[in-house]
């Protein structure tokens, strides 16, 4: 299964639920620069931790943590694996 919709769902959800301006959902986006904040990204773990039943930023997990969209989308996909 494919996360990217998922994922891109979930960030446009919790921006207008939060009233945040997002910038264009790319790949190459840098995600300090999407509009979502901290409490954005947090929200937006747990939601995907619920709606798939991982966290890959979890304690157990040694994770970098994504720079880009893509990146992020990447570390959902190869903790499914």
């Amino acid at each position: 299964m494919n996360v990217k919709p998922l994922i891109i769902a979930q960030i446009m959800r919790i921006a207008e639920e939060q009233k945040h301006t997002l910038a264009p959902l790319t790949d190459d986006l840098v995600l300090l620069e999407s509009g979502l904040d901290s409490l954005g990204f947090a929200t937006l773990v747990a939601r995907l931790e619920d709606e798939l039943g991982i966290d890959p930023f979890g304690a157990d997990e040694n994770v970098d943590f994504p720079v880009t969209l893509a990146d992020f989308v990447q570390v959902y996909e190869n903790a499914r694996k």
